[in-house]
């Protein structure tokens, strides 16, 4: 069966995102949109060019016109953030770039299933379902996908383990107040914590909540300090969102939506437990966090809060 793949912005990421693509046998078709015409023509040459060793697949460069009949949308447009500038600041550029991103895509492909990957993603998340008109269930989040593999691959390589032997999540805000929920963290159906105590690999790597989570916040700048940007783990996390929504069942992962009383929480966007599939998010797995893990969650959603005020609360003015 026919599948196309829309990715708006064809940056780094966007661009790594149509490769990791074009390996795979998800699409039979990747359009490459981006407002330097000239960038995503010579990415979508650069990367078609390399399927020659593979079986046939279109993938082009063009307008949003021609994204009509696709069956998933990935938006990665916007400005990273520059020494200086503020989360809300970067917010204000990117929210305008989303603005003008959903009034032009909306209306192409009103059916299709959105993943939002532009930072701050839980903010873009919001404005992109307030401004399309897209029904939420259709509109994913990368959120915390990204946040729980590092998470995962930390805990993994320090237990020595595979990482699929890891069931542990990061919730919250994809930014400074996520936070891992421990309490429903085990390795292999046992509780990390006693995993590092009895079978760690590492006997030096102790079990420090703390130490590991600032790890996992921290892990996407160094990565930007030392080469400038991130965008392999970012294309293959987006890829797996791809492959769950084009499956025929249901996957759990973490990601951005909005809320509507799970947790205590409303009108914000958060990356919780999900099942997602053929439908987009069909719902949340709401866990049983305790008290603290609870007022955590509640915080980093009062950031985002706080931040769509900024942004709503201007444009009234």
């Amino acid at each position: 069966m026919a599948t196309k793949i829309t990715i708006i912005g064809a940056g780094s990421v966007g661009a790594t995102i149509a490769y990791t693509l074009s390996l795979e046998t998800l699409a039979t078709e990747i359009l490459l949109i981006d407002i330097n015409e000239k960038k995503a023509n010579g990415e979508a040459l650069d990367i078609v060019q390399s399927t020659a060793f593979r079986d046939p697949i279109s993938v082009t460069s063009g307008d949003y016109a021609d994204a009509k009949g696709s069956n998933i949308v990935i938006i990665t447009s916007g400005m990273g953030r520059k020494p200086g500038m503020t989360r809300l600041d970067l917010a204000k550029t990117n929210v305008s770039i989303m603005r003008d991103i959903a009034g032009k895509i909306a209306p192409v492909c009103p059916y299709a299933k959105y993943i939002i990957v532009s930072n701050p993603v839980d903010i873009l998340t919001y404005v992109f379902m307030k401004e399309s008109g897209i029904p939420e269930s259709q509109i994913i989040g990368s959120g915390t996908q990204l946040d729980s593999a590092r998470l995962r691959h930390l805990i993994a390589d320090e237990c020595g383990v595979s990482s699929k032997n890891v069931h542990a999540y990061v919730f919250g805000e994809h930014g400074d107040s996520s936070f891992v929920p421990w309490s429903v963290a085990h390795v292999a159906g046992v509780p990390v914590a006693e995993y590092y105590k009895t079978y760690a690999k590492n006997k030096d790597a102790e079990f420090d909540p703390d130490r590991i989570i600032d790890t996992v916040r921290k892990s996407g700048g160094v990565i930007i300090a030392d080469k400038g940007a991130t965008f392999y783990a970012i294309a293959v996390s987006v890829v797996k969102l791809c492959r769950m929504i084009l499956s025929s069942e249901n996957s759990v992962t973490t990601i951005s939506t909005m809320m509507h009383g799970e947790y205590g929480l409303r009108d914000v966007c958060v990356s919780v437990s999900c099942l997602v599939g053929p439908n987009g998010v069909e719902k949340k797995i709401i866990l049983p966090l305790t008290d603290e893990e609870l007022g955590k969650l509640k915080a980093s959603a009062a950031v985002m809060h706080q931040m769509v005020e900024h942004i709503y609360g201007e444009d009234k003015q």
